[in-house]
């Protein structure tokens, strides 16, 4: 999802996003951010994504383009039911009976509980009690949070959790794997370090 300020356009930053999921050859779904403010101009954005390579489906192309309010939550159903779209579409699944692998999506150290990570479940389900290593970094799940700060005791498909018993702060973008045991995770993470 490419979040745009009708207001502002299309910034740098903005560019290089596209340019990363194009090279990926990613879908692009465009939410075309506060429409609820006068300056808001969502055709013009429209017309600006032209020269990025993204033809709204309007204009017979075959980029989403929603139209939304974050502040006021207008239209956000609408974005994520074209999300789920787009997934049924590319028929994206996932096996939750595997081991669980994925991403960092960030990590810093808590003062109080330690290396703390927010890992992008990608395949598999995560559990508690589970080793695991990421790059240099390896440990054990002692306690798994959902988005919401809730417990929860397992993690599926596409869902991001914030987790505590990691023996270091990985890296952001670091692939994640479980392993058998600590000891091996253990094992892996000093050879990388190495």
């Amino acid at each position: 999802i490419l979040v745009v300020a009708a207001n502002d356009g299309f910034m740098p930053q903005t560019i290089e996003a596209i340019h990363h999921a194009q090279a990926a050859k990613v879908p692009i779904v465009v939410a075309v951010n506060k429409v609820d403010l006068p300056s808001a101009d969502p055709a013009k954005t429209r017309q600006e994504a032209l020269q990025h390579n993204l033809v709204p489906e309007e204009f017979g192309g075959d980029t989403i383009f929603i139209d939304i309010s974050a502040k006021f939550g207008q239209n956000v159903d609408a974005l994520l039911e074209m999300v789920a779209l787009q997934a049924e579409i590319l028929d994206l699944k996932a096996d939750p009976d595997r081991v669980a692998e994925g991403t960092v999506i960030e990590s810093h150290m808590d003062p109080l509980r330690g290396p703390v990570a927010t890992l992008l479940v990608q395949k598999g389900t995560l559990r508690l009690g589970d080793a695991l290593v990421m790059g240099a970094v390896s440990g054990n799940v002692r306690a798994m949070a959902d988005d919401l700060g809730r417990a929860v005791e397992s993690a599926g498909p596409s869902f991001p959790v914030e987790i505590i018993g990691l023996d270091d702060a990985p890296l952001a973008g670091e692939p994640f794997l479980v392993m058998p045991d600590e000891q091996v995770a253990r094992e892996i993470a000093e050879k990388r370090q190495y």
